[in-house]
């Protein structure tokens, strides 16, 4: 759970980093074939995956602030998790086993004391940075330090909020040497994280770039990025241009058996940026030279290109299908008329044609419609509910009749909040697609359109969040805990900065299961309750879930091994071979 002032970084992190630059967003097999686990899907190269050759990346977003202090990962992120080996990381495997926390540079994912407010991890034999020198649990505690320098700042702020003093906490930089004493290393192998409240997920968390080892004696500050030094399977061996072109090569001190994560086929990853996003589509389409090795980990395929690769069998087995945790929705500000009525939220939920609104998204091939909060995966807690079920279209009448009740027998008037930015989420043509839908059960909708970040700065300010504007959000790792936690727990409503509870609900009763939910290290018996939750608070109409969107992404014809996962939705680097 967050603390609300430090929650600022998120939604860029999430709905850029995550999203558009390559850590959740989306790339991997077939629908059918992402469940059967890694290996060659249809279209791809034949044969077994060989190490050798050079992969190339195409991307429209360069990979900017190249320092594990200052990235904002999802589970270590992609190309970032080359070079960067942290305590746990995600299970680079396909479909929902891909959910799943495993160990990293540590024996297990964490040892907890019966609370769970400390966890204990010791680090495996062997371990080595790109100059032969060992990783010590020192360089992991230094290396999470310095990421709480104000320099460094802009990765996730869970340890700023979970670790005791982390809120005061300037970083190594200032501290004349003191260190964290919340973070406790009794011998080389070993650390110890004492936390201020129960955080059962603490596994996730440890696999965000903060928790990559630093040797202090080569850290050169901001400037480390340039040259961070490996943990991983590959080290940087250029950096042009802050990220815009990246090349790396092998690690020659990484060994594989203290790795069963990453598979590093190829001897190079070159990684090139600030290209067009119908560039990358058309050179990854047409596959000549280096680009028949080619992948790209933030472009999507828009609708237009779908349809015209649909008539193409082998281009049409080469995309890939990934899902991420995420969910675009209408929300409400029920302390705006008349949206503090909860019948009128109510006829709203009823009138929503989500069909036309999958339509404005980019059809069923890009977006799932959606009745829960929740993505429908179990790793995030799903539990199925539609407490105004209005079938695929819509139900008017019931609408109707519910806009009666509250007072408004002849219909209503409101305005929707969204953005210009042409993403097919918060945009113009899904506005327009609520519009219509509302349209037919006496809501006359007037559409507000604002600039992105004009748009992000009103629907985050709880002084002046609007009464209905479109939104959407994603989660750091697959748990229901970042998806219901920043939206719905009333602690984290904030007067004064970014506030991402736009109901500014406080209830005492979702704020105490919010806590006990956290304490639990069972992540199953937690996922039941994050959707129990999810369900409860779905009664109130505060929201309405509109879709969940699917990622559709080329890769080149050499291309193979390809493995998604639910947690990231994005073909996993480490698994790719190319020869």
């Amino acid at each position: 759970m967050l603390r609300q002032s430090h929650i600022s970084r998120r939604v860029a992190a999430v709905a850029v980093s995550l999203v558009l630059a390559g850590g959740a967003a989306a790339c991997g097999p077939k629908d059918g074939a992402d469940k059967a686990g890694s290996g060659d899907k249809p279209g791809a190269a034949g044969g077994a995956p060989q190490k050798g050759g050079t992969l190339t990346v195409l991307n429209s977003e360069p990979q900017s602030d190249f320092d594990p202090a200052r990235l904002y990962t999802s589970g270590g992120g992609n190309v970032p998790s080359l070079v960067f080996r942290t305590l746990t990381t995600r299970n680079r495997e396909a479909g929902a086993a891909g959910t799943k926390v495993v160990p990293d540079l540590a024996t297990d994912t964490g040892k907890p004391n019966a609370d769970a407010t400390e966890w204990t991890y010791t680090l495996k034999d062997g371990l080595k940075y790109e100059d032969g020198t060992p990783i010590t649990t020192a360089d992991i505690k230094y290396g999470i330090e310095r990421s709480f320098a104000g320099e460094l700042s802009g990765g996730a702020p869970y340890l700023r909020d979970w670790l005791i003093g982390g809120e005061t906490y300037e970083g190594p930089y200032k501290d004349g040497g003191k260190g964290l004493d919340s973070i406790v290393v009794p011998d080389a192998k070993t650390i110890v994280f004492k936390l201020r409240k129960p955080e059962g997920e603490f596994p996730f968390v440890a696999t965000q770039t903060q928790f990559a080892p630093v040797p202090k004696a080569k850290d050169t500050g901001v400037k480390y990025e340039e040259h961070p030094v490996s943990s991983g399977p590959y080290k940087v061996v250029k950096n042009d241009n802050d990220g815009e072109h990246l090349t790396l090569e092998r690690n020659e001190h990484w060994d594989e058996k203290t790795d069963e994560e990453r598979k590093a086929y190829p001897d190079k990853i070159d990684v090139r940026s600030g290209l067009d996003s119908a560039v990358i589509n058309q050179r990854l389409s047409t596959s000549s030279g280096p680009d028949a090795a080619a992948i790209t980990t933030d472009t999507n395929l828009g609708p237009a290109e779908l349809a015209q690769i649909g008539s193409n069998k082998e281009l049409e087995g080469r995309v890939g299908t990934g899902h991420f945790g995420y969910v675009n929705y209408l929300a409400f500000n029920p302390k705006v008329a008349p949206f503090d009525n909860p019948k009128v939220r109510q006829a709203v939920s009823y009138a929503i044609n989500r069909t036309s609104v999958v339509n404005a998204a980019g059809g069923s091939a890009l977006a799932e419609p959606a009745t829960t909060f929740l993505p429908e995966r179990e790793a995030f807690g799903f539990t199925p509910y539609d407490h105004f079920p209005a079938g695929k279209t819509g139900d008017p009448a019931k609408a109707k009749q519910l806009l009666a009740e509250a007072g408004f027998p002849d219909g209503v008037t409101v305005t929707l909040t969204h953005s210009t930015a042409q993403n097919r989420q918060t945009s113009p043509e899904v506005a327009t697609a609520v519009q219509q839908s509302l349209a037919a059960a006496g809501i006359t909708v007037k559409l507000e359109g604002l600039e992105n970040n004009a748009f992000n700065e009103k629907r985050w300010d709880a002084k002046n969040t609007p009464g209905f504007f479109l939104s959407r959000w994603g989660a750091d790792w697959p748990s229901g805990g970042p998806f219901l936690a920043p939206i719905f727990d009333g602690r984290q409503i904030v007067t004064n900065g970014s506030n991402y509870n736009h109901a500014q609900l406080d209830d005492p009763a979702v704020n105490t299961e919010i806590d006990e939910i956290a304490k639990l290290t069972d992540l199953a018996a937690a996922g039941k309750r994050w959707g129990a939750l999810d369900k409860k608070i779905g009664e109130q109409a505060l929201d309405v879930p509109l879709f969940h969107p699917v990622y559709k992404r080329l890769v080149g014809k050499d291309v193979k091994n390809v493995v998604i996962s639910d947690w990231t939705g994005v073909l996993d680097v480490s698994q790719v071979s190319v020869k």
